[in-house]
């Protein structure tokens, strides 16, 4: 980190923890914006392959309750 960045650190550590929490919301709201093409673009490319199989009938999509059914007996 730099010594700018650890002066703001410093400075936001004195912060309510509302402040401190409102802080960090905006500061990683202000990374959304930060988007990678490639990432992007693979997961187009999954959504894609991902609704090909639901069309295609090689998979088949299951409800909400019975997804948490399968995830709570697989963990017990």
């Amino acid at each position: 980190m730099s010594n700018e960045t650890m002066e703001i650190l410093k400075k936001a550590l004195t912060l309510s923890v509302e402040e401190r929490a409102d802080l960090a919301n905006s500061l990683l709201e202000s990374l959304d914006d930060a988007t990678d093409p490639s990432v992007e673009a693979a997961w187009q490319a999954e959504i894609v392959r991902r609704m090909e199989e639901i069309d295609s009938g090689k998979v088949k999509p299951v409800s909400v309750a019975e997804a948490r059914r399968r995830l709570s007996s697989a963990l017990e």
